[in-house]
């Protein structure tokens, strides 16, 4: 069926939109055949699944902390965290943690990386990573800014983290790299700047906690570069929970 120029643009677009929700979380909307161009017209709308994310974290921790004490409802949060992103990104961490830190050859760490055990590494990272969420929510007098951005800035990071060289000629990280252009690139940005900048006028740390989260990312890159050459669908996953966890770190020190 042909459609008008104009719903034809319409219709990519919300597929794009699928797509990425599709991709990014276990919500259920309907799947496409990814075609050519495909994750690039999703690549655009990262940063606003990170959004839906963060208003059903924040939600979630609002409706939870009316009943629950500040440390449970940490806690639940963060599990929800997990089970709207089917744990990829915790898998991709755990991954890196086994991969990139024992002191091994660039091929044996690609090798660890494709195994799916999980080793004790792995287990640390996704360990620390949990708890370091969990207690900086606690801690948070207000969770909903922190709740709000961090998962959105995560997933805009994604799209920075893709357009580094990939460690493998196949697979995720050759595959989503680069999804955007510099100029797609920052109007991706422009919503998370906007939130930003427009809770930061009442939770300023979450300023703070932008800048930090984006030099976390910078530190994940820099070591994936050096360990393996580049990027993987893993080292994604990892700049996704240590941005998260590093937002949230310092959006709650006591300033």
């Amino acid at each position: 069926m042909n459609l008008p120029k104009g719903l034809h643009s319409v219709r990519r677009q919300l597929t794009g939109l699928s797509t990425a929700v599709a991709f990014l979380t276990t919500l259920p909307v309907p799947t496409h055949d990814l075609q050519p161009g495909a994750m690039q017209r999703a690549g655009v709308w990262f940063p606003w699944v990170g959004l839906l994310i963060g208003i059903i974290l924040a939600a979630g921790s609002l409706a939870a902390a009316a009943l629950l004490s500040p440390a449970v409802t940490a806690v639940l949060v963060v599990a929800l965290w997990a089970v709207l992103t089917g744990a990829l990104h915790l898998d991709g961490l755990a991954d890196c943690g086994d991969g990139l830190l024992p002191p091994v050859s660039r091929e044996r760490r690609l090798e660890i990386m494709r195994d799916p055990r999980v080793g004790a590494f792995g287990v640390t990272a996704v360990v620390l990573v949990f708890l370091l969420k969990s207690a900086a929510l606690a801690s948070l007098p207000t969770a909903w800014p922190a709740l709000l951005l961090a998962p959105l800035w995560a997933r805009w990071l994604i799209l920075v983290a893709a357009r580094r060289p990939s460690a493998r000629p196949a697979g995720m990280g050759a595959s989503l790299g680069p999804i955007l252009d510099t100029r797609q690139l920052v109007l991706a940005a422009l919503l998370p700047i906007a939130l930003t900048s427009s809770v930061g006028v009442w939770h300023w740390p979450v300023i703070a906690a932008t800048g930090a989260a984006a030099l976390a990312t910078l530190g994940v890159l820099w070591l994936a570069q050096q360990r393996l050459g580049g990027v993987t669908g893993d080292v994604f996953g990892a700049v996704v929970e240590v941005s998260e966890a590093i937002f949230l770190c310092v959006a709650s020190v006591q300033w």
